[in-house]
């Protein structure tokens, strides 16, 4: 067999990492140029498509289910392809990064199913792209290990019959990787996560009773799903695996893909395995496409905007419906609370809270849900139990009772609730606190004893944004304006450096974060997503 031609692609300005000679093989860059070369011009496309969809709401300010697509809907008979065995009980899945410590104790954690993120729980530096993938392969060789060096704690996997199955979660289309170039123009970080995860590990799941598994973040149509799938179909007869080995859940978790969820499983139906209904990120979706359509889309803190809000309540009644009625898993949102170490009644009350979220979930007929920590996994555990027994899904449960129409899911005057000046306040601590940890590659971070990622910062920023130009007058008698964002802000900042110290805060990132989070927040020209200009600031 001769050796695969030289790689067209070029490592850009990246120092040498260890044992990356592994991931970025000749064969393996290889593949990602071929993807690259047939599907980044699709990709462009639909991301312009995606800009003037955005121009149309601004127009309208409404949403509707597509009229084009009608017959896909109302045909009853086609169905997703069954689960393979791997996939059929998820009732516990657990999220994190793929650093060396998470990847041993996600896959030790007891939930079914680990998402192993290289999106919003990833902050994408070289070494997190390339490292992350050298953790899952060692993984999967049962090569890998973790001594902690401050506690001398030591991590090793567990039987293999006790471990989680993997989906991992590329980036979105949006975002690029600048450290891999062709022609001088960067590959889209999607097609270098999924690629060189899928060149090197398919078929060893394949050979451990498993397979190549993802979760697709950031979808806004039924095209973006079609171009996924015709990346599925392509990728399978390069590396000589079965179609329908892959096996895909889509993140509902933009407004305009709850219009087509439908359309999504059917796009993807040789290769869906369900859907998912998240919850920051698709309230971050809501303010980002309905930001002109004045006083009735202004939402209150995000803490208020819980899952049985109505417009919430429609949105995941509606993916439950629409997974069972086409045979497709319908996964839950995450409980992202950190148990303390030293406060029992903080977790005592957020046990509960827990408990009573997962009971809801498993009670409206989700197969499965997300938790942050493996203190959480017994829990949430106990509530499907409770509901599903022996079984591995409810898939059986058909909830034809549920019945949305389109306002429904865009109904955001329903709420009562009101913006707060505290919640402005708890949106600059956050977004200040998070955008600090991720531009020191930190994607994973613990804030008030809660497991934030990106979708936390995007919708902070978001509602800061919001309240502003929408004019918003606190109960306090206070104005959102650009002077009390820049005024509460430097308040954290002093507060901050208060509290961890001068050396401390002059190590970090903080007056970066700080910039950053009120450059997003109060620019007149909203941007897509934050982490496009920081991305830019990301040192590695």
């Amino acid at each position: 067999m001769s050796a695969p031609a030289p790689s067209p692609l070029a490592v850009v300005d990246a120092e040498p990492l260890p044992r990356q000679e592994e991931v970025l093989t000749e064969a393996a860059l290889a593949f990602v140029a071929e993807l690259h070369r047939r599907f980044t011009p699709r990709r462009d496309e639909l991301l312009a498509r995606r800009a003037e969809r955005r121009a149309e709401i601004a127009r309208t300010s409404t949403l509707d289910f597509l009229p084009e697509t009608a017959a896909i809907r109302a045909d009853d008979f086609w169905k997703v392809a069954p689960a393979p065995a791997a996939l059929n009980d998820r009732r516990v899945e657990i999220t994190g990064p793929t650093d060396r410590k998470m990847t041993i104790n996600a896959l030790n954690s007891g939930a079914k199913v680990w998402l192993a993120d290289f999106e919003d729980a990833s902050a994408p530096t070289w070494e997190n792209v390339v490292l992350g993938q050298l953790n899952l392969i060692d993984a999967y060789a049962r090569k890998i290990d973790f001594t902690d060096p401050r506690s001398g704690k030591s991590y090793a996997l567990k039987p293999a019959g006790e471990l989680a199955t993997v989906v991992m979660r590329p980036r979105g289309w949006h975002l690029e990787e600048r450290h891999l170039a062709f022609d001088g123009r960067p590959v889209p970080g999607a097609l270098v996560d999924f690629g060189l995860y899928f060149f090197h590990n398919a078929q060893r799941l394949i050979d451990l009773g498993k397979g190549p598994y993802f979760y697709l973040p950031k979808t806004e149509s039924h095209l973006e799903a079609r171009l996924w799938n015709d990346i599925f179909v392509f990728a399978q007869d390069y590396v000589g695996i079965p179609q329908g080995t892959v096996r895909a859940t889509v993140l509902i978790e933009t407004i305009t893909a709850a219009y087509e969820m439908e359309e999504i499983l059917y796009e993807l139906r040789d290769h869906a395995a369900g859907l998912n209904a998240g919850r920051w990120d698709y309230l971050f979706s809501i303010v980002k496409n309905f930001r002109d359509g004045g006083a009735k889309f202004v939402l209150p803190d995000r803490n208020a905007v819980t899952m049985t809000a109505p417009f919430m309540r429609a949105y995941t009644e509606l993916l439950v419906r629409t997974c069972h009625k086409r045979g497709a898993h319908a996964i839950g949102g995450m409980a992202a609370f950190i148990p303390s170490r030293r406060d029992a009644e903080v977790n005592k009350v957020a046990f509960e809270k827990v408990k009573a979220d997962k009971d809801r979930e498993a009670g409206d007929g989700f197969d499965g849900s997300w938790v942050a920590h493996p203190d959480l996994v017994p829990i949430a555990m106990a509530s499907f139990d409770a509901v599903l027994g022996e079984k591995p899904n409810q898939k059986d449960r058909l909830r034809e009772d549920v019945s949305v129409a389109a306002g429904d899911l865009i109904a955001i005057d329903s709420l009562h609730a009101k913006p707060t000046y505290a919640g402005l306040v708890s949106a600059v601590q956050v977004g200040i606190r998070y955008i600090e940890a991720w531009l020191r590659g930190l994607g994973a971070v613990a804030i008030f004893n809660l497991m934030e990622d990106a979708a936390t910062a995007e919708i902070s920023r978001s509602q800061i944004w919001q309240w502003i130009n929408a004019g918003v007058v606190f109960e306090n008698g206070k104005a959102a304006t650009p002077e009390l964002a820049r005024a509460v802000a430097a308040e954290e900042l002093a507060a901050i450096r208060a509290e961890i110290g001068e050396e401390a805060f002059a190590a970090g990132k903080w007056q970066q974060a700080h910039d950053l989070l009120l450059h997003v927040s109060l620019d007149a020209d909203y941007a897509d997503f934050l982490t496009l200009p920081a991305y830019e600031q990301l040192v590695g």
